[in-house]
């Protein structure tokens, strides 16, 4: 079993930052890829931002510039930086991981139980 611990969220000004930390740990040989996901108050949940395990990023349009992903793979951990917030950034974001637990085996996905974000004056 894989856990993930999310941090890092919470109440910022717009044009603000914050930068969300997700952790995991338990049984984990590789990591694949980390991705952010979110979900706004009545709308479906959306990517925001991915990096697979050999760097490469994909974003959200609305978010390019302005966020970035990185991940520290000797600590199992994928980062969001959020610059240049605005109120329609404000939603629950989510952690999602494949994970490979064990050598040989396939990818398990995982999610994170989420940190709110949420972007006004």
């Amino acid at each position: 079993q894989v856990q993930l611990v999310e941090s890092g969220g919470g109440l910022v000004q717009p044009g603000g930052s914050l930068r969300l930390s997700c952790a995991a740990s338990g049984s984990i040989f590789s990591i694949n890829y980390m991705g952010w996901y979110r979900q706004a108050p009545g709308k479906q949940r959306e990517l925001v931002a991915g990096i697979t395990s050999g760097g490469s990023t994909n974003y959200k349009d609305s978010v390019k510039g302005r966020f970035t992903i990185s991940r520290d793979n000797a600590k199992n951990t994928v980062y969001l930086q959020m610059n240049s917030l605005k109120p329609e950034d404000t939603a629950v974001y989510y952690c999602n991981l494949e994970v490979v637990e064990r050598p040989g085996t396939y990818g398990m996905e995982y999610w994170g139980k989420g940190t709110l974000v949420t972007v006004s004056s």
